[in-house]
């Protein structure tokens, strides 16, 4: 039978978890409270970039258009490194400014003009993809942010890497 010590014990042992479980959760709600500060407008008819960090020039919008928005690189063996170039032309009557272009992560890297391109002009992104540690279906996508609306644009390189056979395995 329970004694008013066990008792008191077992309430306080219960407190306890539950002040730890609740002050968890504190923390979870603020990194989601935060996350959804950051990404929703106060404003949601303010134009806002989709990636944090990202600014969208301001001022008037132009529009783009790439000969290609995804290039199919076939099945490689992993370790190569693919690189393919995507060109794309200013369609709009305003300067283009290409803010950013982000790769979905390290191993896929953009490079873009640094220059605004003028109406009817054309630019290139060149994507870079390390296909080491990379194994099976893929599609490493690229974010371009610039001037024109919506504000981002996705290209992405596809295809499949498979394993190297002649890689030592562990």
């Amino acid at each position: 039978m329970f004694t008013f010590r066990s008792s008191f014990l077992a309430t306080c042992l219960l407190a306890v978890g539950l002040f730890s479980c609740q002050q968890g959760n504190d923390e979870v709600r603020d990194a989601a409270r935060q996350d959804i500060e950051t990404t929703m407008p106060a404003n949601p008819a303010a134009a806002a970039p989709a990636q944090p960090g990202v600014v969208t020039p301001a001022g008037p919008t132009t529009s783009l258009s790439f000969a290609e928005s995804s290039f199919n690189f076939g099945s490689v063996t992993e370790g190569e490194i693919i690189t393919h170039t995507f060109n794309f032309t200013n369609t709009g009557n305003e300067p283009l400014v290409v803010a950013d272009a982000r790769g979905t992560c390290g191993c896929t890297v953009p490079s873009k003009p640094t220059a605004p391109i003028a109406p009817g002009e054309t630019g290139e992104i060149t994507v870079r993809f390390d296909t080491r540690n990379k194994v099976g279906e893929r599609q490493q996508r690229v974010t371009v942010t610039a001037n024109t609306e919506p504000a981002q644009t996705y290209i992405s390189l596809d295809g499949t890497v498979v394993a190297d056979p002649n890689a030592a395995t562990q």
